[in-house]
């Protein structure tokens, strides 16, 4: 299960008590105080695992409490720091307050951490209130309280490439021709209803990661379909794969269904339209008119794109695409 926003409930541990105590020894008359200072509570922490890929473990877990400090003792011994609570998360996940709204932390890199919540400081001892006028304070501070509150996770994966289309279109078969990805694949719209990850090898031991976003409709902004619910996965990516079915048996203008998701993007994100583009033209196996791969070659240079003919399921023409991908990505080594 793809699950890419949760609310968990987060309290670190509660300082420990300081101790109220006097130096009792067999011939050391008025030993003076000796209290110790209690523990530090223990953090809640949010750290970045990159084996993680989703926000699943913390749907069924959703409360986090950390250890408390230790209370002081008498001989000026300090009580234990409470332990640190680690949480897991994969990488490109934002920390929201749930109360504010408020962005806390947005943790895309490989072991990046952030404190959810402080644990309390623990309570002073008497031996720390001693003075020249105070030579037997009966006074100690309790631990203050662990911080605690209530946050709102949201993934964004990191991906270099967003494989975007129409339903049906191939965007599947095309990460899985590319990448060791195994999406669920079949022959009806909304095959895929979660974002897949692949990492494809390419030229000069150089690698990037791409991601296939479930189909978008016409209407996916306003709900329509799956809405406009994984598009925030390619928030983070540098290029969009636009994927565009140009098979003889669809009844589709490949034109419009361009025209068709760029307006989605638009109206997500109008930001997102200002990134690299490229298309691949898929199921050429199956063309038949050759008009159909004309008219959307002639829009593409119209519009300052490439235009990549390929067919994912016999392999032909990726060959070109994966180069013009690495080419948008890595132009030093173009």
């Amino acid at each position: 299960m793809f699950v890419d926003e949760v609310d968990i409930y987060v309290k670190a541990g509660d300082g420990g008590n300081g101790c109220l105590s006097f130096h009792r020894e067999k011939f050391v008359p008025y030993g003076g105080p000796d209290g110790g200072d209690g523990g530090r509570g223990g953090h809640v922490i949010l750290r970045v695992n990159s084996q993680l890929s989703t926000l699943i473990d913390l749907r069924y877990q959703a409360r986090y409490q950390a250890e408390g400090g230790g209370n002081g003792r008498g001989r000026n011994q300090t009580g234990k720091n409470g332990e640190d609570l680690i949480v897991p998360v994969p990488p490109g996940t934002m920390v929201k307050d749930v109360a504010s709204g408020e962005l806390l932390a947005d943790l895309a890199n490989a072991n990046d951490e952030f404190i959810a919540a402080e644990g309390g400081q623990g309570g002073r001892g008497n031996a720390r209130f001693k003075t020249s006028t105070n030579r037997a304070p009966r006074y100690h501070q309790p631990g203050r309280e662990g911080e605690e509150r209530s946050l709102h996770l949201e993934l964004k994966l990191l991906a270099d490439v967003g494989i975007i289309g129409l339903p049906n279109v191939g965007k599947s078969t095309l990460i899985s021709r590319i990448s060791a990805a195994r999406p669920k694949i079949a022959d009806y719209p909304f095959t895929t209803l979660t974002p897949n990850l692949g990492v494809v090898s390419a030229s000069n031991y150089r690698s990037f990661v791409v991601v296939d976003i479930p189909g978008l409709i016409e209407g996916a902004s306003l709900g329509a379909g799956l809405g406009f619910q994984f598009l925030r996965h390619i928030e983070r990516t540098r290029m969009f794969v636009h994927v565009i079915d140009l098979s003889s048996l669809s009844d589709r203008d490949p034109v419009q269904d361009f025209q068709t998701i760029t307006s989605e993007l638009a109206h997500y994100d109008p930001d997102l339209l200002a990134r690299r583009q490229i298309v691949a033209a898929n199921k050429i196996d199956a063309l038949d008119d050759e008009t159909r791969l004309l008219t959307l070659r002639k829009f593409c240079e119209q519009e300052g794109m490439t235009c990549y003919p390929i067919s994912a399921v016999t392999g032909e023409g990726l060959g070109d695409l994966l180069q013009g991908i690495t080419r948008v990505l890595f132009p030093d080594e173009a």
